[in-house]
């Protein structure tokens, strides 16, 4: 199966349909079990109310007019729209911190990435590739002690998702098997997906929650009916209002399972083509599957919680089938990447021999499509208008050549940097650094607050970083960030507010902070402390003055003189016509960013494609491309949560 491009735009649009969909199919659920509680709890009531001692009660017409009384119905039916709000929103708060919460309720471990297993440097390894190649913050991985093979991505946005792997799947998988794999993973977290999942979560816990909550009543019923005297028919009450709530509650969660199945199972199928438009290697999704289906365990997971996030999964991790299973038949999706599969499947010894002689090969390739480490050239050379559209046309996706560039730029950054990323002390050193490097006659105000403020520890390993970041491409100080977004991650409060302090200090430090500088620590702070939830429904008519202030911005970058910049900013205006737009000759200052980019993000997603245009025919205004813009472009794509991949110094044009 040939994957042909994914448009992210049209993907978010649809993930967003996808969402009022399940929204107004749980609303028809919940409409339903709230009538069918209702009624069945008034009935139990009324019958309580007029039950004689002898527990008789007379079921008849007036009875059934009771139950049916407007005001109890009322109560009861805000009874229960409580209950389901109030556990979804509980659940939703539990898995506030995004794909960590979920990691760890699967019974997940952080992988250390300075481990020295070689599985475990593999799956890390080809992560970061991966995020690289796509332009996103590098996520965190979760190894989960199950032999089953399977994995998850997890997360309300790119800035805080993680990536699980079973034990089974970095022992079983060969490299190519665990690229198809995690590129599935990576198509969840471009297209939308994980939010979804989790918004799944929580409405099915609420609905489940009735269910519970009719259980618990059910069991109380039963256990006081061994004290209770005959005469007294309060525990025939409970039972029946417990069997009610149980019948409606499970009722309900059946509703809900199956639409989350439904809509798991065409995500599932969407992820596995866009696996194959990335890696160009049908086979390794493919093989992958194929294991799956010869491996004794499968993909089913032992976790307490598996049940709970079933849709979350490469594979199916629970039994379940027909309208229940969260996932197409394996064999179906073998067939859809593999269309010439004759039906055999690999032998598990053979596997895991073969998984063991791969993960030693590097399989990093000599050169790359992409632009090399070191060249020196101020400005891209190639096309202007052709690499610009394919900037633009690559958003919320990656495919062979960024790979290789991916692969490259790891190759090529120096050992000391590379280790640095990964290192708790040294990763906020080259933080530190790359903000420094940016105006080199402001370093030694820069070192001073340093010395004043941050840990001593990371001041020493600025020092030993001091020849590498003097030499450093600017083409990869993003990549570097991104590779040390999960190390900074994880740096406990105190350590993150001397953190912060610090990086603020260093722009203040600086004599003529610009664009590029704000970018880079927006980029950082919004990595490492995830993007916040915002209202998308602000039109770019209503967001004039921040519009021109960020194209303005994009319109110096280049270092052009202002008559230049000007222009640009005209050619800009040619995509959003209904606007008015002014150049702003001052420099705006970081607040001023700060503010503009936050009333921006307000703004819906078809109207940030339109200004990413803006921002692209701006840039490619004077035929070329600096490495200032690009690098700037891609930050502001970033900041948008539009994830840009590497630009390409030639981009050869996809498969049909």
């Amino acid at each position: 199966m040939a994957g042909g491009p994914v448009d992210f735009f049209g993907a978010q649009e649809r993930a967003k349909r996808y969402t009022g969909r399940l929204i107004l199919l749980m609303a028809l659920a919940l409409i339903s079990l709230i009538v069918m509680a209702s009624l069945a709890v008034s009935l139990v009531l009324v019958l309580a109310d007029g039950t004689t001692g002898q527990g008789q009660q007379a079921i008849d017409a007036e009875t059934f007019a009771s139950a049916l009384d407007p005001r109890l119905l009322g109560t009861t039916a805000l009874a229960v729209l409580a209950v389901v709000v109030l556990g979804s929103l509980f659940k939703h708060m539990q898995l506030r911190a995004g794909g960590r919460a979920v990691a760890e309720a699967m019974g997940g471990r952080l992988l250390n990435v300075q481990t020295r297993d070689a599985n475990e440097r593999q799956i890390l390894n080809i992560v970061e590739e991966m995020a690289l190649a796509s332009g996103t913050p590098v996520p965190a991985v979760y190894l989960i002690e199950d032999n089953a093979i399977n994995a998850f991505a997890a997360g309300h946005s790119p800035q805080d998702a993680v990536i699980g792997m079973t034990r089974g799947a970095i022992e079983l998988l060969d490299r190519d098997e665990l690229q198809g794999v995690v590129a599935h993973e990576f198509s969840h977290i471009l297209n939308g997906d994980m939010r979804l999942n989790l918004r799944l979560v929580a409405l099915l816990h609420g609905l489940l929650l009735i269910g519970l909550i009719g259980h618990m009543v059910l069991r109380g019923g039963a256990m006081s009916s061994a004290t209770r005297s005959r005469r007294d028919n309060s525990h025939a009450v409970m039972l029946a209002l417990g069997a009610a709530l149980m019948v409606v509650g499970y009722v309900g969660t059946l509703c809900g399972s199956l639409i989350k199945a439904a809509v798991s199972r065409q995500r599932e199928f969407l992820a596995d083509a866009s696996a194959v438009q990335f890696t160009r290697q049908p086979e390794g999704i493919g093989g992958a599957l194929m294991k799956i289906a010869a491996h004794q365990r499968g993909s089913q997971l032992q976790a307490a919680n598996a049940s709970e996030y079933s849709h979350f999964y490469f594979s199916r991790g629970v039994s379940a089938s027909g309208p229940m299973s969260t996932h197409p038949p394996l064999e179906t999706r073998i067939r859809r990447v593999l269309p010439n599969w004759n039906g055999e499947l690999p032998t598990l010894d053979d596997a895991s021999r073969e998984a063991r002689r791969t993960r030693r090969e590097e399989a990093i390739p000599e050169t790359s499509s992409g632009i090399g480490q070191g060249s020196g050239l101020s400005t891209l050379p190639t096309n202007s208008r052709a690499l610009i559209a394919s900037a633009l046309a690559t958003i919320g996706t990656l495919d062979q050549p960024h790979l290789e560039q991916a692969r490259e730029t790891l190759a090529t950054l120096d050992d000391r940097l590379l280790e640095a990323a990964h290192d708790p002390f040294s990763a906020r050193a080259l933080a530190y650094g790359i903000m420094m490097g940016l105006e080199p006659g402001s370093r030694e105000r820069q070192y001073a607050l340093l010395r004043q403020f941050a840990d001593p520890t990371v001041v020493a390993a600025l020092g030993d970083l001091a020849e590498p970041l003097e030499t450093l491409d600017p083409r990869h100080r993003l990549a570097l960030l991104e590779l040390a977004m999960p190390v900074l991650k994880q740096l406990s409060t105190s350590q993150y507010a001397v953190f912060k302090t610090c990086l603020g200090k260093l722009v203040e430090a600086e004599r003529a902070p610009g664009a590029m500088q704000w970018a880079l620590y927006r980029v950082l702070i919004q990595g490492v402390e995830g993007g916040q939830q915002r209202r998308r429904e602000a039109r770019l008519t209503d967001l004039e003055a921040p519009v021109a202030l960020v194209i303005s911005t994009m319109a110096r970058a280049g270092g052009v003189d202002g008559e230049e910049a000007r222009r640009a900013c005209e050619a800009a205006q040619t995509v959003l016509p209904e606007l008015s737009l002014t150049y702003q000759e001052t420099p705006a200052s970081f607040a001023e960013l700060d503010r503009a980019m936050d009333r921006l993000l307000q703004s819906r997603q078809a109207d940030r494609s339109r200004l990413l245009e803006s921002l692209a025919v701006c840039i490619e205004h004077d035929g070329q491309v600096s490495v200032a813009e690009a690098e700037l472009f891609r930050a502001l794509a970033d900041m948008f949560e539009c994830p840009m991949p590497p630009l390409l110094a030639e981009h050869p044009p996809r498969e049909s």
